[in-house]
């Protein structure tokens, strides 16, 4: 008798826990999209998405989830994705921030990835909101044709759909994508589709079920240079002693349409707007304020091509390579500065003192494809431990250095493919005893101590075997 009792049991177990992991897993229904607007923007070599959700809650049930999709072939260039939701009405609207993190779903169509987005309160039954979502691609800009010359205009490929993929319902959507110029080669239609300038727009379209997808394909004009930072080590050294050493060193790469044929300086300098217009000739480097020792250098020596501008709230660094870059040509390059301690590192309330830096690459529109950042802190230093505001992998490491006698260790952050979105502040924690200070200025008064003492002695022996 108990057999059988026991047998229902474990298959109702079974049942419900099947049924809890579809709920789980599946997309709310419940949910759907009243408009939709997405603006995509094409004017430089990072792709950035804008787009406009006002999202209801048909079902009975409240929903603190929302779920965003993207198709496989975005999702190895998705850099970041950002939510906001408007609150208030009116002139009293803001923006508050949410929470947005990447989910896997089983059995989802044509492979296709997901993001949730965790709303602040729960969207009752009946009730709608409008969500603010930004997310930026890198590497998305085919070049087409792949080789140029030196005056000839560079032209890309950008592959999209004309429908937003979601896995809700959407009654009402309209894409508007914007190029840096007026020359497009071509492009898909989709029907309503408008072009007026730099703008074309896709929609309005009406009453389109879950996944709908329509593809399109834009053949246009993009001579804006295309800066991307293969591999970015920036170290951060600190010293108790009043200062904080940057070195940051660059390998940076133009991954744009690559050049053919020969460089022609004459050409280049005669003809700037028309010879090498998307070549890369500058870069500017937004450093924090009252930075002091600035060298800009490679492997030859000192770079003079660069001019340095500040103020009280930012620095900035114009730099030129030594020779212009076209597309798939490389230079490497070390930039180096120092900054007042007291502006960066500060004490906890539990007595542990963190360093306050900014993540990233200083220099502007730049895509970094790998980025190391070690965090070096003075010898003796404990219990070390990172905050950043996104996904990255961390380990430690030792470095040693002049008068060192256990090392000083070294937190070193990687993350892969960054934009400056990425530009944020992260906070590195450690303890310290100020005794630590001492171990150095006493390993130098003792050498000098007993260099002296021995010059004493050698002068007070009497080594001559004479009597």
């Amino acid at each position: 008798m108990e057999s059988p009792i026991r047998a229902t049991r474990i298959l109702g177990f079974i049942f419900f826990s099947l049924l809890f992991f579809v709920c789980r897993s599946a997309p709310s229904h419940n949910l759907l999209i009243s408009n939709a607007e997405r603006r995509i923007d094409l004017t430089s070599h990072i792709v950035k998405v804008y787009l406009t959700l006002k999202v209801e809650n048909a079902g009975s049930t409240p929903t603190s989830e929302i779920l965003l999709a993207f198709p496989p072939t975005q999702v190895d260039h998705l850099a970041t994705v950002e939510a906001l939701v408007t609150k208030g009405k009116r002139k009293k609207t803001t923006l508050v921030r949410l929470d947005v993190k990447p989910t896997e779903l089983p059995d989802v169509p044509n492979g296709n990835k997901y993001f949730t987005i965790y709303l602040a309160n729960p969207l009752s039954s009946g009730e709608s909101t409008t969500l603010e979502v930004l997310y930026m691609f890198t590497h998305s800009l085919e070049p087409f044709p792949a080789e140029i010359g030196q005056s000839e205009s560079q032209l890309v490929y950008y592959r999209d759909s004309a429908l937003i993929l979601s896995p809700y319902h959407i009654k009402q959507q309209t894409t508007f994508i914007k190029t840096p110029s007026t020359k497009v080669e071509s492009f898909t239609r989709v029907e309503p589709t408008n072009r007026a300038g730099t703008e074309m727009k896709y929609g309005p379209y009406e009453d389109h079920p879950p996944y709908s997808f329509s593809p399109i394909l834009i053949h246009f004009e993009n001579n804006s240079p295309f800066p991307v930072v293969e591999e970015l080590v920036r170290e951060i050294e600190i010293s108790h002693w009043g200062n904080l050493q940057v070195t940051e060193q660059y390998t940076l790469v133009h991954g744009g349409a690559r050049h053919k044929g020969v460089f022609s300086r004459v050409d280049y300098q005669s003809r700037p707007t028309l010879s090498g217009a998307s070549s890369l000739r500058q870069l500017l480097a937004r450093l924090p304020p009252r930075v002091h020792s600035v060298y800009y250098r490679d492997e030859i020596g000192n770079i003079s091509s660069s001019h340095l501008r500040m103020d009280s709230r930012k620095s900035e660094l114009e730099i030129e390579p030594r020779y212009p870059l076209f597309g798939g040509w490389k230079a490497t390059f070390v930039i180096g500065y120092g900054l007042p301690l007291q502006d960066f590192l500060f004490e906890s309330s539990d007595d542990r003192r963190y360093l306050n830096f900014t993540f990233g690459c200083p220099l502007l529109e730049t895509v970094v494809d790998k980025l190391t950042v070690k965090v070096v802190l003075p010898e003796g230093s404990k219990d070390p431990s990172a905050v950043v505001p996104f996904p990255v992998e961390q380990h430690l490491e030792a470095k040693y250095s002049y008068l060192d006698v256990v090392g000083r260790t070294v937190v070193v952050i990687e993350k892969k493919n960054l934009v400056p979105a990425h530009n944020s502040h992260f906070q590195v924690y450690y303890t310290f005893k100020p005794i630590f200070m001492l171990a150095e200025p006493l390993m130098l008064a003792s050498a000098f101590f007993l260099f002296f003492v021995a010059c004493v002695a050698y002068l007070h022996i009497d080594l001559s075997i004479r009597k």
